[in-house]
């Protein structure tokens, strides 16, 4: 895995990929590099009219699939248009966003970041397991080192709100749903991942967006130890193509606290390798989303 680029991909020809949030970011350059490889790339993006606009920037075979993962009506509407599915990226995500509720009523970073894309793998399988070698990656963050899973509140409800609190408890649902669903689907390897401090868009309107001080100087204070868009979708790149990427696993950056650098293997926190949790929380999800995942 030393120094592992863009160019140790393998031929993709022949094989269908969904990238969410795939019209900017991580993403887009995601999508980007798969086309060029050969796959056959699904953008999932809320917005058709700025998907658009990034398949045109896709060299290769691309078209957008309208998909909002906070609303489970078009998360469904999304799946069964997809046919046949050799890999899932679930990359799109939200970040330190005000108090606010998804269309069904859940926290909107939990709902979007975590029961949204839950739902979409679960609707998915069928069309994944049909295919030789299918993968799931769940993008995750560093922001699960300080998460923690209220299952008795996790939306919420009664106890108070904080920016910091909510997305650490979705970034770590990440990694404790994908480990589940490679316990429970053996003919589908599922692979967390993590992009260290990468400028994107997202972290950009996190901190042009807030009008706590605090917030906008760390967020200026990150770009001093970041890396480009193309450097972040590496562990999510290598995730989805290596031959020897393995199921369970988390990759990320392999320099300084994880920040920045060529994938490698990275660290998980004690609450990140809990299984109890993780099946504690594939219950929750099933109740929240409604959704019975079709397996074995």
């Amino acid at each position: 895995m030393s120094r592992w680029t863009e160019a140790d991909i393998p031929d993709q020809t022949g094989r269908t990929v969904l990238v969410t949030g795939a019209n900017s970011g991580l993403g887009l350059r995601t999508a980007q590099v798969l086309a060029a490889r050969g796959a056959h790339v699904l953008l999932g993006c809320r917005s058709v009219q700025r998907g658009e606009t990034a398949r045109r920037s896709v060299q290769g075979s691309a078209e957008v699939l309208e998909l909002d993962l906070a609303d489970l009506h078009s998360v469904r509407a999304a799946a069964e248009k997809v046919r046949e599915l050799d890999v899932l990226i679930n990359n799109a995500g939200i970040m330190a966003v005000p108090a606010g509720r998804t269309v069904d009523g859940f926290e909107r970073q939990f709902g979007t970041n975590h029961l949204g894309h839950a739902a979409l793998t679960w609707l998915l399988l069928p069309a994944l397991r049909q295919r030789p070698g299918a993968r799931v990656v769940t993008v995750s963050s560093l922001a699960h080192h300080y998460g923690h899973v209220d299952f008795a509140d996790p939306n919420f409800d009664r106890r108070p709100y904080t920016l910091r609190g909510s997305y650490g408890q979705s970034k770590l649902a990440n990694i404790l749903f994908a480990r589940e669903l490679e316990r429970r689907a053996p003919d589908v390897t599922s692979i967390a991942a993590h992009p260290g401090l990468t400028v994107t868009e997202l972290t950009n309107n996190m901190a042009s967006a807030h009008k706590s001080a605090v917030l906008r100087i760390g967020g200026r204070i990150s770009h001093l130890f970041s890396q480009s868009v193309e450097m972040g979708a590496l562990p999510q790149l290598y995730a989805a193509t290596a031959p020897e990427a393995r199921g369970g696993q988390f990759y990320g950056p392999g320099g300084f606290n994880e920040f920045r650098g060529h994938p490698t293997t990275a660290k998980m926190s004690a609450a990140a390798r809990d299984d109890l949790a993780a099946n504690r929380l594939w219950e929750l999800t099933t109740k929240l989303t409604g959704i019975t995942p079709d397996l074995p």
